[in-house]
């Protein structure tokens, strides 16, 4: 799709590769990640990755700037361990992603990680990493917090429906967003009150007679004004 829009002479193609994708985001890079693992140099997986990285969409590249991501690769490939974690990535025994792996017959071999759980699985990992500089997960900044906010909706629910709010999500949200989830610390229960139909007092019409009136009594302070001013 990249190719085809270059060709094209297409110079806004975030929607239509994140069409592409299936994915509020992309990567137009010529690899895959499991692609890197072939690389038998260090410097060329280095240069391939971070070319890899440079593929990615702008709100994907944000998220990694935030965790300057970037500035981890050199000590990554220092310590020979680049080749070993990108493996690590795409192994058919971890799943990171929010779909799950199938076997050839179907059944589910890993299951997926939706939003939620995603972030609690990199918030203890951020704890168990610093506690030695007696840090708290909640003071680093979370997946959660970018993905942005961008993310995010609010769905009104009538308190009659039945169910409620579980029945709802269910039939209502995710057949269309199937990783959709609810923040319970962000549901609010209360009935929407028409402030037109309780607060609004209609004022009398007045009558034609002293409608009339007015604009005649108008006519007359005006009258010769617009003469004198064409005078001027």
């Amino acid at each position: 799709m990249k190719k085809v829009l270059d060709e094209a002479g297409v110079n806004e193609q975030t929607d239509a590769l994140c069409s592409a994708s299936k994915q509020p985001f992309y990567n137009s890079s010529p690899f895959v990640l499991k692609d890197l693992t072939s690389r038998t140099t260090a410097q060329a997986l280095k240069r391939d990755f971070i070319k890899y990285l440079d593929g990615f969409s702008s709100n994907a590249i944000t998220i990694l700037e935030k965790f300057k991501f970037r500035s981890q690769i050199e000590t990554m490939i220092d310590a020979d361990i680049l080749g070993a974690v990108i493996e690590k990535f795409v192994t058919p025994t971890i799943n990171l992603s929010p779909y799950p792996v199938l076997t050839q017959t179907g059944a589910v071999q890993t299951p997926g990680l939706d939003n939620h759980t995603m972030g609690i699985v990199f918030e203890e990992l951020i704890r168990k990493f610093n506690e030695e500089n007696n840090e708290e997960a909640g003071e680093h900044f979370t997946p959660r917090d970018v993905v942005d906010a961008n993310l995010t909706d609010t769905e009104q629910i009538p308190l009659t429906y039945a169910g409620g709010i579980c029945a709802f999500i269910q039939k209502e949200v995710l057949p269309y967003a199937p990783d959709a989830w609810v923040n319970e610390n962000k549901t609010q229960i209360g009935y929407e009150i028409s402030f037109t139909k309780h607060f609004y007092k209609p004022v009398k019409l007045r009558k034609l007679s002293e409608i009339i009136a007015d604009i005649r009594e108008l006519e007359a302070e005006t009258d010769g004004l617009l003469e004198e001013i064409l005078k001027s």
